[in-house]
C-alpha cells in the first residue's frame, strides 16, 4: 500500500519523512519525483511513503492513479505559523510560483503574509475536497507530531524502530529563520 502525506509545505513534512525512514517495510521520500512529468510523475514504488506539497495541484491525477487504494495523511500546522514560514520564503519556491504563476498578474508588492494565507486556504481546500470519501485517511498536526506519528505507525502496520522515528521527530528539518514582517 502506498502512503501519501498531503500538505501545504512548511508543516513538518521533511521531518515526517525523516522519521518514516526508520520504517523497514516501506520506502520513504520527500518530493522525490517533482522533476518528472507524465505517468512517471506519480509512478511511486509499491509500499512507499511520499510527502510532496506539490501533489495538492495533482490531486485529480493522484486519484486516477491510486484512488482509495492508498493511505492518506493530511499533515497540517497552525495556520499563522505556516503562513509566517512561507512569508520568509516569498522570493522562491511554491509561494513564488503561486503568486507569479497561479495568480497570474497578482500584485508583486502584496504583503507576503497575505499571499501565504491565500495559498494555504487554496491548498487546504484542495486537500480536504480530495480526501472526502476516502476510506484510509488521518490528520496529523505538527503541534502533536509524536502522538499523531504513533497513530500513523499503527494505522499502516509499520515495522522498524518506532523509537528511532520518534527521536527523529524532535529534530527540526528545513526550518526557516523567524519572520520579521513587512
Amino acid at each position: 500500500m502506498n502512503v501519501f502525506v498531503l500538505n501545504s509545505g512548511r508543516c513538518g513534512s521533511m521531518t515526517w519523512i525523516q522519521a518514516c525512514r526508520h520504517i523497514t517495510n516501506y520506502s520513504a521520500g520527500h518530493e522525490s519525483r517533482t522533476h518528472l512529468v507524465g505517468e512517471a510523475r506519480l509512478a511511486y514504488p509499491p509500499d512507499h511513503i511520499e510527502a510532496d506539497n506539490r501533489l495538492s495541484w495533482l490531486l485529480g491525477r493522484l486519484d486516477e492513479t491510486y484512488g482509495d487504494d492508498a493511505f492518506y495523511v493530511h499533515l497540517r500546522r497552525e495556520r499563522q505559523a505556516t503562513a509566517r514560514s512561507f512569508a520568509r520564503r516569498r522570493d522562491f519556491g511554491i509561494l513564488r510560483a503561486y503568486g507569479e504563476g497561479i495568480l497570474l498578474g497578482s500584485d508583486p508588492d502584496i504583503d507576503p503574509l497575505i499571499l501565504a494565507l491565500d495559498y494555504l486556504e487554496t491548498v487546504e481546500a484542495n486537500i480536504r475536497c480530495f480526501l472526502r470519501g476516502k476510506s484510509r485517511v488521518m490528520e496529523a498536526r505538527l503541534e502533536n507530531l509524536e502522538a499523531d506519528f504513533r497513530r500513523f505507525w499503527e494505522a499502516i502496520g509499520a515495522d522498524g524502530s518506532l523509537e528511532g522515528a520518534l527521536k527523529e521527530l524532535r529534530v527540526r528539518h528545513n526550518a526557516s529563520a523567524e519572520f520579521s514582517g513587512n
